[in-house]
Order: structure tokens, then C-alpha cells, then sequence
């Protein structure tokens, strides 16, 4: 049998214990980039931030606790038409941050599953006013107009989407092969424009070459027609001068020998019989005329008259 004193000692534990466990309990640590919204009685009561909070036992309670970090959620593909009415599969992937806790806790029921099917919804607004071809090539303006109509629609559940990105475009089958087709073709188009070009290039180039060389060819052949017609007019020069340069030389043997004669004194007529011999070999039977001096003419008259008179007698 346990005594009173011995119940009553262990109730007084149990309590003290229950009430250090329901202290501990309304001391709450918040840490860095979360929030805890809390209740009373079922009311909202406060957003509590970063730091150490105390709530009241029994009567408060955190009712939720909210991560204010970025985060990333990814879609399943969705289906969706274009304009010219090709259905095809487009996977998105929302970059979203918590703004307001309280607008997130009481804002909508389920914030993720409503951001999946505004996603959708606004996806297909605007696939539907594209055409495949501008689907394909407009990412960045789709991206762009999704994230401002996501934006503007969860802004009162406390939602800011920061950006909207495609992950995959998926079009029918049919359209993949023909777009593969139409890929190759283009390729194959762009290679032979490649070659023509070059070919093109390659002609040109050997058309240069060949105008180049022609006209070096040209320039040597006209600086060896001016060097041999500066080599014979130097060879006729140095002809001249030599011809010049002997007839000097003769002229001067001849004056020199008749000066010898003078100075051995001899008479007027050898004298100019010597001077009639220098003419006919300076003539040397190539100058066409030869000015002979009135009295070299007289003298040799008189020389032909006394030959006359010898062959009569």
C-alpha cells in the first residue's frame, strides 16, 4: 500500500516535470530564411522571424512553418495546340519564393497544385496564339509572358515567381521526322554552298596567278628587250669611239711623219706628196668625199702635168 505522502510526492513531480516539458515546448528558435505562423485558439496571431520566440501553452500553436528560400518545382508536360493545330507536349520548370507567410498559410489550399495548374492554363493561352514555327523559336517570350501572368496571379497567396523556364518542347512524331528531313536538307544545302564558294574562291585565285605571272613574264621580257638595246647601243658606241680613236692615231703618225720630213728638210713637194698619201689612207676607200686644200690641188696638178711631159718624151 502506498502511502499518501508517497502520491502526493510523485503528482508533484509529474506536474513539475509536465510543466518544465510545456515550457520547453513554447520556446521556439526560428532560424535563418523560415518563418512560423502561429495561432491562438485557432486565429492567426503572429509571424514570428529570425530569433527566439515564446508562445503561450495550450492556447497557441505554430501553425505552419514557411521556407522563404527560393525554390524550384518541376511540372509534368502538359499537352498543349498551336495555332495551326499541332499538339504537342511542353514540361515546365517555376522558380518561386515565399513573400508572405501569413497570405501563403490562408491564401489558397494548396499553393504548389494551383501553381501547377495556372501553369498550365497560361501555357496554353499562349502556345495557342503561336504557330509551331514560333513556338519553337520563342522560348525567351514564352518564358517571358509566363512569368508575368504567374506572377500578377499568385501575388495574394504570397507567391513571387521569379522566373518561368521550358524544359522540353515535345511535338508529334510526324513533325520530329520532318523536322529532321528539313534539318537535313538545310544542312546539305549550306555544305554545297560551301563548296560553290570555294570552288568559286579557287578559281578566282588561280585566274590572279596566272594574270600575275603573265605580267612578270611580261616586265622581264620588256627589262631583256631594254638591257640588249643598252648593251648594242653601248657595243655601237664603243665601236664608234675605236674607229675614231684609229683614225686619231693615224691622223697623228701621219703629222707626225711629216713633221719628221720638214725637220729633215725636205722640199715643199714631198711634203705634199706625203700629205696626199695621208688623205688616201685616211679615205681608205670608205668616205664618200674629201675636202682637199687649194694648194694640195695646184701641186698635184702640176705633179700630173710633169707626168704627162715625161711619158711624151
Amino acid at each position: 500500500m502506498f502511502s499518501i505522502g508517497g502520491i502526493l510526492g510523485a503528482l508533484v513531480i509529474a506536474v513539475f516535470v509536465i510543466f518544465i516539458i510545456l515550457l520547453i515546448s513554447c520556446i521556439k528558435i526560428v532560424p535563418q530564411a523560415q518563418a512560423l505562423v502561429v495561432e491562438r485558439l485557432g486565429a492567426y496571431r503572429v509571424t514570428w522571424s529570425v530569433g527566439l520566440h515564446f508562445k503561450w501553452p495550450i492556447i497557441e500553436r505554430v501553425a505552419r512553418r514557411v521556407d522563404l528560400k527560393e525554390q524550384v518545382v518541376d511540372f509534368a508536360p502538359q499537352p498543349v495546340i498551336t495555332k495551326d493545330n499541332v499538339t504537342m507536349r511542353i514540361d515546365t520548370v517555376v522558380f518561386y519564393q515565399i513573400t508572405d507567410p501569413k497570405m501563403f498559410c490562408y491564401g489558397v489550399a494548396n499553393p504548389i497544385m494551383a501553381i501547377e495548374n495556372l501553369t498550365a492554363t497560361t501555357l496554353r493561352n499562349i502556345i495557342g496564339d503561336l504557330e509551331l514555327d514560333q513556338t519553337l523559336t520563342s522560348r525567351e517570350t514564352i518564358n517571358t509572358k509566363m512569368r508575368a501572368s504567374l506572377d500578377v496571379a499568385t501575388d495574394p497567396w504570397g507567391i513571387k515567381v521569379n522566373r518561368v523556364e521550358l524544359k522540353n518542347i515535345i511535338p508529334p512524331a510526324a513533325i520530329q521526322d520532318a523536322m529532321e528531313k528539313q534539318m537535313k536538307a538545310e544542312r546539305e544545302r549550306r555544305e554545297a554552298i560551301l563548296r560553290a564558294e570555294g570552288e568559286k574562291k579557287s578559281t578566282i585565285l588561280v585566274a590572279e596567278g596566272n594574270k600575275e605571272s603573265a605580267i612578270l613574264d611580261a616586265e622581264a621580257e620588256k627589262q631583256a628587250a631594254i638591257l640588249r638595246a643598252e648593251a648594242q647601243k653601248e657595243a655601237m658606241i664603243r665601236q664608234a669611239e675605236g674607229e675614231a680613236e684609229a683614225i686619231l692615231k693615224v691622223q697623228q703618225a701621219n703629222a707626225d711623219g711629216i713633221r719628221f720630213l720638214k725637220e729633215a728638210g725636205a722640199d715643199e713637194a714631198v711634203l705634199t706628196m706625203k700629205s696626199l698619201e695621208a688623205f688616201e689612207k685616211a679615205a681608205d676607200g670608205k668616205a664618200t668625199k674629201i675636202i682637199i686644200p687649194s694648194e694640195i690641188q695646184s701641186i698635184a696638178g702640176l705633179v700630173k702635168s710633169l707626168a704627162e711631159v715625161g711619158k711624151e718624151n
